[in-house]
């Protein structure tokens, strides 16, 4: 992978071919995680973002994670990148009426606060609407806007747990585990605010209305639990944790290797078995023997498994690898983040950005998703230093003068 360079601080863009999303203008009043990984896709692909923090203080993401030479923590860099920094406290009369002035000519607002804080602060969305009637406004919370739990904090392990996640994750004689991580509720409510974000200014150009997108952390977690919901209400099934094994198809798990590693194979058909089968050099389990049908394997799905686990036992990970793709038996190894930075797919396909920073030097990072053939995404710079961008953005976008600033900051919005 060849390094990519970057400006140290955003105040210069570099160069850049024309991205979707150039044009709009991105209000980020969020902290932590789940509104700025909504913003920061939305800036990925072209978009102005402006995000306001706390005089002093900044965004908790500043200082959650890995904490790095340059006073702030690797998240922050990675997961703030592409975004404008301004320094606004909205509990101030005057920090209000600055984010008024921002939303009048801005398209999209996205706050994650605990319902009813911005209506507190005079800011809410009948308030900005009224300021902005296109405005779309991305609001992120535990539990949503609406309901008996809307006024309830809510964190990425919150919403794993309520949504239904947690309760699969791990062995069915142990407790629930976290399922990988306990912020995928956060990147995942971010991707669909991002997502109701686009459909919200599609939904504008035929309208001239703007909207408001409301998502609570442990929705996305639901959405995507496939049959969970409708196996449930019609026959009363209640899925329990199955450890590395998967409901309703076998062999699909993680089995172990000769040299002390793990391969992760998934055989979600008669037809795919009968080629693990072929690969295994037991032909005969499958097609009309006693393992060609699904239904066979599941009631003797630990057989099954045992037997797939013996056999990938003989060998090292990259045979079986080798031995799956001849006969097309979808596999991959079960990889730390150490291998993926030696694998050369990751390096053909730029998975991992190399970017350069005055502050800490290089730094690697996840690139952007999804990957567009005529006007892709892009990352220009890494997470701003605190209220970096006050001087572009309450001047020149603003034309705030010199007295104005300094009464902000006496007032202590700024």
């Amino acid at each position: 992978m060849t390094a990519s360079s970057s400006a140290s601080s955003s105040s210069a863009t570099p160069a850049r071919n024309v991205r979707p999303l150039d044009g709009i203008r991105v209000i980020d009043v969020s902290s932590f995680l789940a509104g700025p990984f909504c913003s920061t896709q939305l800036g990925e692909f072209g978009a102005e973002v402006i995000k306001a923090e706390l005089p002093e203080v900044g965004d908790a993401l500043r200082r959650f994670g890995s904490m790095t030479d340059a006073g702030v923590t690797l998240p922050w860099l990675s997961e703030c990148r592409n975004k404008k920094s301004i320094t606004l406290d909205l509990r101030k009369p005057g920090g209000a009426a600055l984010l008024k002035k921002l939303v009048a000519d801005a398209d999209i607002l996205v706050e994650n606060f605990q319902p009813g804080t911005l209506e507190k602060w005079g800011l809410g969305w009948d308030v900005l609407h009224e300021v902005n009637p296109r405005l779309i406004m991305v609001r992120i919370s535990g539990f949503g806007q609406t309901g008996p739990y809307r006024d309830r904090p809510g964190f990425g392990r919150i919403g794993n747990a309520f949504g239904g996640l947690s309760f699969l994750a791990g062995y069915p004689d142990r407790p629930p585990v976290t399922p990988g991580s306990a912020t995928i509720p956060d990147y995942m409510a971010g991707l669909y605010g991002a997502l109701g974000a686009l459909l919200a200014i599609q939904a504008r150009e035929r309208t001239g209305e703007g909207q408001f997108v409301d998502i609570g952390l442990y929705e996305p977690i639901f959405r995507i639990l496939d049959e969970l919901a409708p196996s449930y209400q019609q026959s009363g099934f209640v899925r329990q944790r199955m450890g590395p094994g998967t409901v309703n198809v076998v062999p699909h798990s993680h089995y172990p290797t000769k040299d002390g590693r793990w391969i992760a194979i998934a055989c979600t058909s008669d037809k795919i078995f009968a080629r693990l089968a072929e690969a295994m050099g037991t032909p005969e389990v499958a097609g009309t023997g006693k393992w060609g049908h699904i239904s066979a394997r599941e009631r003797e799905r630990a057989e099954v498994d045992r037997i797939v686990g013996e056999w990938t036992a003989q060998f090292t990970r990259d045979d079986v690898l080798a031995r799956c793709e001849q006969f097309q038996v979808p596999c991959g190894p079960v990889y730390g983040v150490d291998e993926i930075f030696e694998d050369p797919q990751y390096a053909a396909r730029e998975n991992i950005k190399y970017m350069q920073d005055a502050r800490i030097g290089e730094l690697a990072i996840p690139n952007v998703v999804p990957r567009l053939s005529a006007t892709p995404g892009g990352i220009d710079w890494l997470g701003p230093e605190l209220g970096e961008h006050n001087d572009e953005v309450f001047r020149g976008l603003l034309g705030l003068d010199t007295e104005q600033l300094a009464t902000l900051r006496e007032e202590g919005a700024i």
